[in-house]
């Protein structure tokens, strides 16, 4: 799909320079230094050659057309560049200069427009504003980075071009080879969903990293990363995602929700693996890279200090891997081989002065135990320890079965050893931490390959009656849907709503009251009124007539105090329903990934700690449940100490039609069942408040 671009036989570099230093001068000199094959073209009407190739006035003066063209020319000057390329025979184009919509409105129209004409005429176009590209199983280094990275297997996506240098710096470092790396800038035409796309395909490329600062479509981006981490690992890192919506959310779900949720949730959909930092995205990239993937969460901690083999413990606990014991036979053969003071529990413990044998009898014996799926090697610097020995033998005894991920600690005294990791292939991190967090990863990754097939349940319900609520509402801008036809929205698809009907005066509330039974619940109703608690709007537990009467009376005069602009449409009288576990389900319509479902526990979970979980829409039941997972407060739910378990597939059950709900009608955009009352397993749960908010028609 990307051949000219990627796998080029003919390159021009419009804008070549003579001059040491300029962008034009030193992508042609990166063309040259890194061997490439195919025909460099610099064009510059000012100088006969560059760098000893013979250099054409313009682009039409090159024999036999060209396939890529790199423009390294001022801004103003970049459009009839593109147009004299595309005459030129390019399929594909790459802008280095910047000077468009970074700059502000003038710069955007200049890349409106040459976005414009490239895609008129079937060219993809990478940039403007970028870096350029490398292609090292193509000998192409089209770009005006310091290095030429070794041959590998990595290929990275980056919005940054700085970050793209300080990539290749890295991997020089760690002689990591790269496949491809890309600098996308300001993304007028090919973006990360494009590389995404053809990186899965790419057989040279075995792990996909990006760098992200900005996605250009939540939808194709979620599509093309669930194709390719379906093949490959996928690791992004990305930044600014700190700031939230833009508008003021009215419900809890749309408070909670912002930009980073809402990434991560995307992430979490499509199998991407996230890393945090700069330093996890590569700490990552190198594990999956070098090491096969883990067939369970069960790891083996090696080490010749107690101290950092607990830091391991503790890290990979809490991360949700498992420091198991090892087996019967493990820990037999172990007691016999290693000395008397070793411990042969998990973390085993060779002791401070372990020589390269007594770490092989460990390894060894972790490889050949069924209870095992990963393994971490810690070595500190004592005063017999050989570092370079120690990793040699590692190395020599490693069976690729199962990931083995080191952390050599310290500086100077461990530097050989870690430099005969890198050459064996074996991941090398500076902690404990770390090197658990990469295993991490990629037990993350090996689950998600393990899904079962996504399957969205279609559940029957009365679509239409939802809908004839909604175009009403909407026809009469009233943007907000407040309870009692909330509620009838959610009846429809069939939740359990208890029973309640809105009364105008003070005579009918008593009449309905009398219908449905005591105890009654009486709330406000209002398109002004939102958080009907916060002014006096609710009234629990009323047992009478006349406790009715006196409630609508006082209600009315205090609403009509504090806000004597609202508009009172008389108050929504429902039967109490039985007391259970509250939860809170949500939903809030992201600008870039769609609807996002929202479960939390309810009260103090979500008011204070915000112990909720996310979940782009459409959801399957398994994802259901993993929302329900994935919260700290889940044990509650199962119960604890004695309690019974809440019916839990009754939440998930509700979360799917939900996210069936929002999937029919995009005109929602937030919406909050709170307190959804949840009781034990086969009672009756309860919508007992909701709450939808509609978009505004333009």
């Amino acid at each position: 799909m990307l051949e000219s671009l990627l796998y080029p036989k003919t390159i021009a570099i419009v804008g070549a320079s003579r001059t040491a230093g300029k962008v034009g001068h030193e992508i042609v000199a990166n063309l040259i230094h890194g061997n490439f094959q195919g025909i460099i073209a610099p064009v510059n009407p000012s100088t006969d050659t560059v760098l000893g190739l013979k250099c054409y006035p313009d682009l039409k003066s090159i024999p036999n057309g060209i396939d890529l063209s790199i423009i390294a020319v001022p801004a103003p000057v970049v459009k009839p560049a593109i147009e004299n390329s595309i005459q030129a025979g390019a399929k594909a184009i790459v802008v280095i200069t910047a000077g468009f919509k970074e700059i502000g409105a003038e710069g955007k129209t200049l890349e409106i427009e040459i976005t414009e004409i490239c895609k008129s005429r079937g060219v993809r176009l990478l940039g403007p504003n970028c870096l350029g590209l490398i292609n090292t199983h193509h000998k192409m280094n089209g770009s005006f980075a310091k290095h030429m990275p070794l041959t590998g297997g990595i290929s990275v996506i980056s919005q940054s071009g700085a970050l793209c240098t300080a990539i290749l710096d890295w991997a020089a470092g760690r002689h990591l080879g790269l496949a491809k790396l890309i600098s996308i800038g300001n993304k007028a035409d090919l973006s990360e969903t494009d590389f995404l796309t053809a990186f899965g395909d790419d057989k040279e490329t075995k792990v996909i990293v990006g760098y992200l600062e900005s996605i250009v479509s939540g939808d194709e981006f979620i599509k093309a990363a669930e194709v390719a981490a379906s093949k490959k690992p996928v690791v992004i890192f990305k930044a600014g995602t700190t700031q939230a919506g833009v508008k003021a959310a009215s419900s809890h779900t749309g408070s909670l929700a912002g930009a980073d949720i809402a990434y991560g949730a995307a992430f979490t959909r499509s199998g991407v693996i996230r890393a945090e930092t700069f330093e996890a995205m590569f700490d990552y990239a190198t594990a999956f890279a070098m090491q096969p993937l883990p067939q369970g969460p069960r790891v083996a901690i090696i080490t010749n200090a107690g101290g950092p083999g607990i830091m391991a413990a503790d890290a990979a606990e809490l991360s949700g891997l498992k420091v198991t014991s090892l087996g019967g036979g493990t820990a037999t053969a172990l007691r016999e081989k290693l000395p008397v003071a070793a411990s042969v529990a998990n973390p085993i413990d060779v002791l401070g002065d372990a020589d390269p044998e007594r770490y092989v009898m460990a390894v060894e014996a972790a490889q050949e135990d069924e209870s095992i799926d990963s393994i971490i090697v810690i070595l500190t610097p004592q005063a017999m320890t050989k570092p370079a020995e120690t990793a040699r033998a590692i190395a020599a005894c490693a069976k690729h079965d199962k990931p083995i991920l080191a952390s050599f600690m310290g500086g100077e005294d461990v530097m050989p050893g870690r430099e005969e990791l890198v050459v064996a292939n074996l991941p090398d991190y500076t902690s404990p931490e770390r090197a658990v967090a990469a295993l991490k990863a990629m037990w993350t990754y090996a689950s998600w390959l393990k899904r079962p097939t996504r399957v969205v349940t279609r559940f029957p319900v009365n679509r239409r009656r939802a809908e004839r609520i909604i175009r009403r509402h909407i026809r009469t801008k009233s943007y907000q849907v407040g309870e009692a036809y909330a509620k009838e929205i959610l009846r429809a698809y069939d939740f359990n709503v208890p029973l309640g009907e809105i009364a105008g005066n003070v005579e009918t509330a008593i009449e309905v009251s009398d219908q449905i039974g005591y105890p009654v619940a009486m709330k406000i109703v209002s398109p002004d009124i939102i958080h009907k608690s916060d002014i006096g709007g609710v009234k629990l537990n009323l047992l009478s007539a006349d406790a009715v009467r006196d409630a609508f009376d006082l209600m009315m005069l205090r609403i009509k105090a504090r806000m004597p602009e609202a508009r009172l449409d008389g108050v929504y009288i429902e039967k109490m329903c039985k007391r259970g576990r509250e939860v809170i389900l949500g939903m809030t319509r992201d600008r870039q990934f769609g609807p996002m479902l929202m479960f939390g526990l309810g009260g103090i979970f979500v008011e204070v700690m915000k112990d909720v979980t996310f979940h782009i829409a459409p959801i399957t039941a398994d994802e259901a449940m993993q929302m329900l997972a994935g919260t700290k407060s889940y044990t509650l739910l199962k119960g604890v100490r004695g309690q019974a378990s809440v019916d839990l597939h009754a939440i998930a059950d509700s979360l799917q039609r939900i996210s069936q709900l929002v999937t029919d009608f995009p005109e929602i955009i937030e919406m909050d069942i709170n307190p959804f009352m949840v009781g034990e397993i086969g009672a009756e749960s309860i919508a007992a408040d909701a709450r939808i908010t509609l978009a505004k028609k333009e």
